[in-house]
């Protein structure tokens, strides 16, 4: 693994956003959701996160998560990704979201 210093991790902006929309993303290779996040200041953004196997779409609403909000925006098919969306593979390889444990403003900073 490289290492990376400092100055390379806090360009990264991870922050703090509430899941505002979920919905079907049928067009995606591997099974996904459309997610629209509401990231305060930051505005609101969309992604696709292939995380149907551990989540509905009703439980994912008001959750809040963290994502990566400054890679350039990303065409996935025909839909645009304008955050990375953060999470674990299991055991299996499905996806379980990065989430917090404690309510933080939206747009907050990972320090």
């Amino acid at each position: 693994m490289k290492q990376i210093n400092w100055a390379d991790f806090e360009q990264v902006e991870l922050r703090a956003g509430t899941i505002i929309e979920v919905s079907d993303f049928p067009e995606a290779r591997k099974p996904a959701y459309k997610l629209k996040v509401d990231f305060g200041d930051l505005g609101v953004k969309i992604s696709s996160a292939q995380i149907t196997k551990h989540y509905s779409k009703e439980e994912l609403l008001g959750k809040q998560i963290v994502g990566v909000i400054n890679f350039p925006v990303k065409q996935i098919g025909k839909f645009m990704s304008e955050f990375l969306v953060t999470g674990f593979a299991d055991e299996n390889g499905d996806i379980v979201l990065t989430t917090l444990q404690g309510k933080v403003p939206n747009g907050s900073k990972m320090i």
